[in-house]
């Protein structure tokens, strides 16, 4: 059965789509990322979908999903690389990916999971129990 590699950074994984998606496919990523988000302890999770010339409304609730399940397991979900066209069909469908953030490249999207691991760093303090030592 094919896979999409995820590759780990750091404190944040790399899923670079460079096939196109199918709703298997994307079930399998999908299982794939979250038990790799938990072993890997990992804080953000980059998807670059440049590759992908179509998204359909399965593969566009997928990713809302996958974002959605990577926050419970804390995980930012950046996704880069999206084309015009990619966005057009996805407000087309209605498709907000409500939780997705977006970045226009690799190199951009790291940057948005950076500041937000700084933010969260911030909120839990050094003691990593929400408060602020002081």
């Amino acid at each position: 059965m094919d896979r999409i590699p995820i590759l780990k950074m750091g404190e944040f994984l790399l899923v670079s789509i460079q096939v196109d998606m199918h709703d298997r496919l994307a079930m399998t990523l999908q299982e794939d990322l979250t038990e790799r988000i938990v072993s890997a302890h990992a804080h953000g999770v980059l998807i670059d979908i440049s590759s992908l010339d179509v998204v359909d409304s399965f593969i566009g609730r997928m990713l809302g999903h996958i974002a959605a399940m990577s926050r419970i397991l804390d995980a930012e979900t950046v996704v880069v690389g999206m084309r015009p066209a990619v966005a057009i069909t996805l407000v087309e469908l209605g498709l907000s990916l409500p939780g997705i953030r977006t970045a226009l490249n690799v190199e951009k999207g790291m940057d948005v999971l950076r500041r937000a691991g700084n933010s969260r760093d911030r909120l839990l303090g050094e003691n990593g129990h929400g408060t602020v030592a002081g």
